[in-house]
């Protein structure tokens, strides 16, 4: 986003002429910031054969995973209905890592009849699979590596008490499986959580990784995640993505020599390629001043951007009507009935009813988190692509709400 003789722009498009085509709220993607994110990783690994599988769970609309097919990147994808969206996108199964968690073995079968590649998380199902498939069909196996990383508890997926992957110490176990069914394990996955800043983590990881995989002797790829931390104000101390590739690239090529075969190393980035491309524009609908706090009422909230008040996440905002008026602090609050306070204290540029708020970070896990509560409607969503705002999802309406209610005789 840019400020140009006074008006705020994406790729040159007029942000406040966007809304008034589109309405608000409004989600917002720069596609070309998405390729700037494809190409800065691709660059930092580029001593290495790496392969992105972007997480469709951060943002999982068609047109966007299409954005992400036309980079060459591949999906990792949590459930079988995301998995239908890449395949609608046009990615061959077998660029689909399929991740689930806590899902029945069902589930898992569909994903190998779709002939998606399949990423097993827990014994049960290691066994159910193993007895199923034999070594018909390959698998990777996520490791808990007992690491604990993350800017938050609830995005912190490596530790000991967390629900994911299968714990290190139980290495013994999946191998009494594996050679029982005679499974064929093709990788190893670990994810330790978002928003870490420290290369050690990836780099500690890496060695608990390459441990294990000396036990694995049919690998093709060994897969570290993500959780890069992007920035989310000024001055946001972030993941150094060249040094990181640096020093990892040249760890994995040393164990890849050992090993005796060039592997693939993947990444799953969610966040790190979308975040920073999206932006939630809400309407201020009212300034209410308190003895304590002027508020700033817009006409959107939790039910579109839940992450500030369930991660307690901070999303920079601007006034994009007003961007010379006096800075004046605010507290920005939505149209939901309880507290869903978007960002308080903020200092914007004085904000008038009517004006356009323009709220950062609203790539990853904003539309896709989203709901009806309290029988609101989901905003659109455009991206915006070589110069030209596409509107890539209507904006829901009230028979998309009633749709699939059945109204009985009472």
């Amino acid at each position: 986003m840019k400020l140009e003789n006074n008006r705020y722009t994406i790729q040159g498009v007029d942000i406040e002429q966007l809304c008034h085509d589109f309405g608000t709220p409004l989600y917002v993607y720069d596609a070309e910031k998405i390729g700037h994110q494809v190409r800065t990783l691709r660059n930092a690994f580029k001593a290495v054969d790496l392969k992105i599988k972007y997480a469709v769970k951060a943002l999982s609309n068609v047109s966007v995973l299409k954005l992400m097919h036309t980079l060459g990147t591949g999906l990792d994808v949590v459930s079988i209905e995301e998995a239908h969206i890449g395949l609608k996108a046009g990615f061959d199964p077998n660029e689909i890592l399929y991740s689930p968690n806590s899902v029945s073995f069902d589930e898992i079968k569909k994903a190998v009849d779709l002939g998606l590649r399949i990423n097993i998380d827990n014994i049960s199902i290691l066994e159910q699979f193993g007895h199923h498939y034999h070594d018909s069909v390959p698998c990777c196996i996520r490791i808990n590596p007992h690491i604990m990383a993350g800017g938050h508890a609830n995005i912190s997926t490596g530790h000991i008490d967390s629900k994911f992957g299968i714990s290190i110490l139980q290495m013994r176990h999946v191998h009494r499986v594996i050679n029982t069914n005679n499974i064929k394990v093709e990788g190893l996955h670990m994810h330790t959580g978002s928003d870490i800043l420290d290369a050690e983590v990836f780099i500690q990881g890496a060695n608990i990784l390459f441990d294990a995989a000396r036990e694995f002797p049919d690998l093709n790829y060994i897969d570290f995640g993500s959780g890069f931390k992007v920035a989310y104000r000024e001055g946001d101390v972030t993941t150094d993505i060249q040094a990181l590739g640096k020093r990892l690239s040249k760890s994995f090529d040393n164990f890849c020599q050992e090993y005796g075969k060039k592997l693939e190393i993947w990444f799953e980035p969610g966040k790190f390629l979308v975040s920073e491309a999206g932006f939630l524009f809400a309407r201020a609908n009212v300034i209410k001043t308190t003895p304590a706090t002027v508020f700033v009422g817009v006409n959107s909230g939790m039910n579109h951007l839940i992450r500030p008040m369930m991660y307690n996440s901070y999303h920079d905002m601007l006034n994009i009507s007003n961007p010379n008026g006096t800075f004046r602090v605010y507290s920005v609050v939505g149209y939901i009935c309880e507290t869903d306070t978007l960002g308080a204290d903020r200092k914007l540029n004085e904000v008038r009813e009517g004006d356009i708020i323009g709220i950062k970070n609203a790539g990853a896990y904003a539309f896709t988190m989203s709901s009806n509560y309290n029988s609101r409607l989901r905003p659109a969503e455009v991206l915006v692509i070589n110069g030209e705002a596409k509107l890539i999802r209507k904006r829901e309406t009230m028979e998309d709400i009633l749709r699939n209610m059945v109204e009985i005789d009472v």
